[in-house]
């Protein structure tokens, strides 16, 4: 069986929207957790905002130090989760995610393949998350608090979810490498 992960900037006070404004370093370590991932996730999940806003962007990369990213992006298979999208024929390879989210992604989940990868969506992470569907949590936390209104990746109101830290790591510039798992009732 096939496995989501989702791996997220993070800041201090829980804020994973928009890290292009508050992450303020990216290193070596970083890059080795983010190329780890493209290689063994061959599948692609997204939210609608996500998508939305990547959908315009990534196909018009071929060249400078994103294109290796933008080319893994344009040619993986996406699967969309929404319920406000008619069409996600804007951007090759894309398949808007129909019916029951929880049944979909357990009909993904079965198929063949690498595992699955939640490209930033923290919505979508949330509602993986307390649907028991999400598989691996991978948080690269920032010494840096967001603030500012942000959304958080938590609202205050969550229900209680025990997740284990399977691995952690301090990177070069501060960063913390979080790896999750959550804690499933037998």
């Amino acid at each position: 069986m096939r496995k989501v992960v989702s791996t997220l900037f993070f800041s201090l006070d829980g804020v994973a929207e928009s890290p292009d404004q508050w992450q303020f370093a990216f290193d070596d370590e970083m890059g080795a957790v983010l190329s780890d991932a493209l290689e063994s996730n061959d599948t692609v999940l997204l939210g609608r905002v996500t998508y939305s806003e990547w959908a315009g962007y990534w196909p018009t990369v071929t060249s400078g130090e994103d294109a290796g990213f933008a080319d893994w992006i344009n040619n993986a298979p996406k699967y969309v989760a929404s319920t406000t999208l008619d069409s996600v024929s804007e951007w090759a390879n894309s398949t808007l995610l129909k019916g029951d989210l929880a049944t979909a992604i357990r009909e993904l989940k079965a198929t063949e393949g690498k595992g699955i990868s939640v490209a930033g969506s923290p919505g979508l992470v949330r509602s993986l998350i307390a649907q028991d569907l999400l598989d691996e949590l991978v948080l690269l936390i920032h010494p840096v608090i967001a603030g500012e209104g942000r959304k958080k990746l938590f609202a205050d109101d969550a229900a209680l979810k025990k997740l284990e830290l399977v691995s952690s790591q301090q990177t070069s510039s501060g960063v913390i490498i979080a790896t999750y798992h959550p804690v499933r009732s037998a």
